[in-house]
């Protein structure tokens, strides 16, 4: 194919885009344009798991060698609350500072013929008129897609938490998970090291907290700039202790509220979209960076094999467009866990708090093959808590005792579960109300209301039903956690999936109903 290629964005999926295009088509002409310096970035590290990296790695190995010889390698994940730390292995991840990753893909492009131009900023897409391909490479907030959002179509969910991004001289051993609280609330740091003896530190709290601790005051919406100084203050005292007095190190640091972002359609004639100006995944599961790379190795790939351009770029979408949903779908219950870990905090033990955590988007059985002696220690402390196993766990409800934590429900005339079957309890059976789960998390305030209403009408048990796995399992934990009323989840839970939601204490009770198939 005779290619005039155009990428607008010198970030890693913009690089590595042009030189895998380059490389695979000798005769293009491929530049890339860039509003800031060469050694411009926000931010510090970027992660990867062991197991993302095979795509990339395929088409060049610029990724692992970046990891191996400048970069940082564990196998633990390690999570800090109230002066306990508990770990859990098999979990081999590494990261690099991300001025380190531009610094090697620039000089991977320049090697391939690549021309790139630094502090040119592209103000209108006709100055790109004659060539044959634009890609915007230009991330999240990027301009030129939202000029062109009839076509595009971009959407942006925004996460009710905050976020702000810093570095630390502290050295931190792996990825590690830093709860703090004081009068206003609670912190969590996402902190893992990077090289040249600095980490990552991503702090996250509530918007109530946020506010509450007078940290609203600088302008969010402002652009790229100063950082915020008074926050680094606040927080260099919070996690004091935690870093063992390390400053935090400021980079266009400010709060900001994740945003999901998504688009309708990827392309637009010769204009293509590709990583954060496509999509985003939050930042405890999707790394965005691993996201725009894989985009570049897909589409590099359409345009080297095809020789129709409309093809290669309908091949790209199809082919990336499932793999980007499949890990905006895994990132929801991350990040609504996020949303909401201020409730988490001191309603569980240390051990079961990290098992919470963790269980957010796998069962007990991955997490089992990933550190069995993690899992052993959980079970060792739902044994001693419990006197059995989770599956055989007694529980009473008002007089009744139940001999186990998962039960058969009979249902209404509706279908919603009316009272646990007969022989459930010792005595009779036992009444419950049930409380339908809404299909999108933005019905859950109205469940909410009919959740309390049950409980100021005196209902003994609530059963969640209905829903998605999501929604059944956020409801359930509004009522168990923050009303402290006994639940009943009803849904089609294998073993493993019931005993996940029972040692992570996100119900009391399991069921078997019409529902979804898996726990979130």
């Amino acid at each position: 194919m005779s290619l005039r290629l155009a990428c607008v964005g010198a970030g890693p999926g913009g690089l590595f885009l042009a030189t895998l295009v380059k490389r695979g088509l000798p005769d293009a002409e491929v530049i890339v344009l860039e509003r800031n310096r060469p050694e411009d970035t926000f931010g510090f590290g970027v992660v990867f798991s062991d197991a993302t990296l095979g795509a990339i790695d395929a088409a060049d190995p610029v990724l692992r060698e970046a990891l191996r010889e400048h970069g940082c390698r564990w196998d633990s994940i390690e999570v800090r609350m109230r002066g306990a730390r508990e770990r859990c292995a098999g979990n081999g991840m590494a990261a690099v500072r991300r001025t380190t990753l531009l610094r090697l893909l620039q000089q991977r492009a320049r090697d391939a013929g690549v021309e790139m131009r630094f502090e040119h900023e592209v103000r209108d897409l006709s100055e790109l008129s004659g060539y044959d391909l634009v890609v915007l490479a230009d991330g999240a907030n990027s301009r030129l897609r939202d000029e062109h959002s009839a076509a595009f179509g971009p959407t942006a969910e925004v996460a009710r938490a905050k976020f702000v991004w810093f570095g630390t001289t502290y050295p931190f051993q792996g990825l590690t998970f830093v709860h703090e609280g004081d009068e206003n609330g609670v912190f969590a740091a996402h902190a893992y090291p990077i090289g040249d003896g600095l980490s990552t530190f991503i702090v996250e709290t509530d918007e109530e907290t946020w506010r509450r601790s007078g940290l609203d005051a600088f302008d969010v919406t402002a652009p790229p700039g100063p950082s915020d100084e008074a926050t680094q203050r606040y927080l260099e005292r919070l996690f004091g202790d935690q870093i063992e007095g390390h400053p935090l190190v400021a980079n266009n640091s400010r709060w900001a509220s994740f945003r999901t972002r998504r688009a309708r359609a990827w392309r637009d004639g010769a204009l293509v979209l590709l990583g954060d100006a496509a999509h985003t995944a939050h930042f405890s599961v999707g790394s965005g960076t691993k996201m725009a790379m894989e985009d570049a190795v897909a589409l590099a790939a359409a345009l080297t094999q095809q020789d129709d351009l409309e093809q290669a770029l309908s091949d790209y979408e199809m082919l990336r467009r499932p793999s980007v949903e499949k890990i905006q779908g895994s990132a929801r219950p991350s990040l609504s866990w996020w949303e909401n870990f201020g409730r988490y905090h001191d309603a569980f033990e240390p051990v079961q708090f990290t098992f919470h955590f963790l269980s957010r988007s796998i069962g007990r059985a991955k997490l089992a093959q990933r550190d069995p002696e993690f899992v052993a220690r959980v079970e060792a402390w739902w044994q001693e808590h419990h006197g059995a196993e989770p599956l055989d766990t007694p529980f009473e409800v008002g007089t009744t005792r139940l001999p186990g934590r998962r039960v058969d429900v009979r249902p209404g005339g509706n279908g919603a579960p009316r009272e646990l079957a007969a022989g459930a309890g010792s005595a009779h059976d036992v009444r419950l109300t049930a409380v339908a789960a809404p299909a999108e998390e933005a019905g859950l305030p109205a469940a909410v209301e009919t959740l309390d209403k049950a409980l100021n009408d005196g209902a003994a048990l609530i059963a969640v039903h209905g829903g998605t796995p999501l929604t059944r399992v956020l409801l359930a934990e509004e009522a168990r956690l923050v009303r402290r009323a006994p639940v009943l989840l009803v849904g089609d839970y294998d073993d493993d999936a019931a005993t996940t939601l029972l040692l992570s204490g996100r119900t009391d009770l399991v069921a078997a109903g019409r529902a979804a198939r898996s726990v979130a």
